[in-house]
C-alpha cells in the first residue's frame, strides 16, 4: 500500500467511500421539495441520481481492513461492505434533499415519494481500469461465474412451480420493463442493445402470461429458460437470469460464501510437465484463442499499457500510435497461439524447463495455463488487442455484479452506471417477501 494513502482510517473500517452531488438535478429536486411540489420525473429518469460515488474503497486500502480478516459471515464476500456503503448513500441522499427542502420551505415543503425515491440510484462512472482487473484476478472471475452458473443450475433443476413463484416471475418482469424504460444513452451500441431488451422483456410478458400450463411441465423453471434462450437476445438471456434467481432466495443465497476467494499468486510452473500434455490442456480450454486468426492487423491492432502520466491503464493503437514495446500481457488468446505455435516444433515429450530455456518468453502464460486448471470461468474468452474489441462489455460485466443498472456507454472505453435503481430502501426491507419477489 502506498504510504500516502496509508492510515487514513483504522483497520477496524471495512470501507470508505465519498460521493458528490449532481448538482442540477440535486438542485432541482430540492427546490420543488421547498415549494410542496415533486420533482420532474422525466428529469430524475434521464439522470437516474442525485449522488454519483467518486470512490469506495476497502480491502486494505486507506488502511482498511482486509477482506481475509472479515469474519465469516455477513459481508464477508468481495466487495459486499463497499457496496453496502453505496447503498446506505443513497437512502442518505434521499434524507438529504428531504432535509435542505424542509429547511428551505418550512411546513410548506414536501417529501419525494416514495416511487420517485425507488427509481433512484447512486451514480458512477468507470473506465479501461476495470478490463486489466478482470485479466489479472482469474481465480475471483472464476468464482463469481461459478455462483452465477450454480445459482442458474439450481433454478433449472426445480420439478415444480407454484402460482405464487409464477406470480412472482411476472412481477419481476414488470418491474424490469420500467427499469429499462428508464434508461437513457446516446451511444449507438447501447440504443440497439436497449432496443433489443426492451423489445425481450415485451415477449417475455407475454409467454409468462399467456403461456398454459407453464407451472405444470416436468422442469418449468428449466423451460423457462429454454424458450429464452431461443427467443431472446443476449441483453434478454441476461436479465431473464436475474428475474428467474431473483424469487428464489431460500434455494441459492448460501452461494454467497462461494463468492469468497483468495488470489493467490501464480505458483511456480511445473518444470518437468511434458509439452504434449500442455497442447492437449491448450486444445481443450483455449481452442478459443486458436481459431483466431493473429496474422491480420485487424487480430492484432489494439495493444494495452499504463500511462505515464496518471499510472492509468490505456488502449493503444499498435500501427499508429507509439508504446507498443511496453504493451501489458493482457491479450491472452495472442499469447496463448504464440506460445503453442513455438511449442510445435518439439516432441510431445519434451519437459516444459527445456522448453522454456530455449523461449523464456513463454514462462508467463504457461504458467498461467497450469495455474487455471481446472478455473472453467478464469478466462474471459475473446482477443482483447483485436480491432473490434469493445472495453465497455467487460466492464458491464463486471459492475452487473455489483448490481449495476442503467448502463450508459460514453465511448467504447468509459460508461456511467447507476447502482441499486428500483431496489427497496432500508425501511422497505421488512416489508418484502421470502425470496425477494417484490424487490425487483
Amino acid at each position: 500500500m502506498c504510504h500516502s494513502k496509508a492510515g487514513r482510517i483504522s483497520p477496524r473500517e471495512l470501507s470508505l467511500s465519498r460521493a458528490n452531488r449532481s448538482v442540477r438535478l440535486f438542485d432541482h429536486v430540492v427546490a420543488r421539495l421547498a415549494t410542496g411540489q415533486q420533482p420532474d420525473r422525466s428529469a430524475l429518469d434521464e439522470v437516474g441520481y442525485l449522488m454519483w460515488t467518486t470512490a469506495v474503497y476497502g480491502a486494505s486500502k486507506f488502511g482498511a481492513a482486509e477482506n481475509a480478516d472479515t469474519p465469516s459471515g455477513e459481508l464477508c464476500a468481495p466487495f459486499q461492505a463497499e457496496m453496502m456503503s453505496v447503498w446506505l448513500t443513497r437512502r442518505f441522499t434521499i434524507d438529504l434533499v428531504n432535509h435542505l427542502a424542509r429547511a428551505q420551505g418550512g411546513d410548506a415543503a414536501a417529501t419525494l415519494a416514495p416511487e420517485l425515491s425507488r427509481g433512484l440510484g447512486v451514480g458512477n462512472s468507470t473506465g479501461l481500469g476495470m478490463a486489466p482487473f478482470l485479466v489479472r484476478h482469474p481465480a475471483l472471475l472464476d468464482a463469481w461465474v461459478g455462483v452465477r452458473e450454480t445459482a442458474l443450475a439450481r433454478v433449472r433443476g426445480q420439478k415444480s412451480m407454484t402460482d405464487q413463484y409464477l406470480h412472482a416471475l411476472i412481477t419481476g418482469c414488470e418491474a424490469a420493463r420500467t427499469t429499462a424504460a428508464t434508461w437513457r444513452s446516446s451511444h449507438p451500441v447501447q440504443l440497439a442493445k436497449l432496443a433489443d431488451l426492451r423489445a425481450d422483456l415485451q415477449k417475455l410478458h407475454q409467454y409468462l402470461t399467456t403461456t398454459r400450463a407453464i407451472a405444470t411441465q416436468e422442469l418449468p423453471w428449466n423451460a423457462i429458460w429454454l424458450w429464452g434462450e431461443a427467443h431472446l437476445s443476449l441483453e434478454g438471456q441476461e436479465m431473464l437470469i436475474s428475474i428467474l434467481l431473483e424469487p428464489c432466495g431460500a434455494l441459492i443465497d448460501d452461494l454467497e460464501f462461494s463468492l469468497r476467494t483468495t488470489e493467490p499468486p501464480a505458483p511456480p510452473i511445473t518444470g518437468q510437465a511434458r509439452l504434449g500434455d500442455l497442447r492437449r490442456a491448450i486444445e481443450a480450454r483455449y481452442d478459443w484463442a486458436l481459431a483466431t486468426d493473429f496474422s491480420t492487423p485487424e487480430a492484432r491492432a489494439r495493444f494495452w499499457y499504463v500511462s505515464e502520466e496518471k499510472l492509468e491503464p490505456r488502449l493503444g493503437d499498435r500501427f499508429t500510435e507509439d508504446g507498443a514495446e511496453r504493451e501489458a500481457p493482457l491479450g491472452i488468446a495472442h499469447l496463448i497461439r504464440m506460445a503453442y505455435d513455438a511449442m510445435a516444433h518439439y516432441p510431445d515429450h519434451t519437459a516444459a524447463y527445456e522448453f522454456l530455456l530455449a523461449h523464456p518468453d513463454h514462462r508467463h502464460i504457461l504458467r498461467r495455463v497450469q495455474w487455471l486448471t481446472g478455473r472453467d470461468y478464469g478466462e474471459i474468452r475473446e482477443n482483447l488487442i483485436g480491432a473490434d474489441i469493445l472495453p465497455i462489455d467487460m466492464m458491464r460485466y463486471k459492475l452487473a455484479f455489483f448490481g449495476a443498472n442503467h448502463f450508459d456507454p460514453r465511448s467504447d472505453k468509459w460508461l456511467r452506471i447507476s447502482l441499486f435503481a428500483g431496489q427497496p430502501h432500508p425501511d422497505e426491507i421488512c416489508t418484502l417477501t421470502d425470496g425477494g419477489a417484490h424487490a425487483a
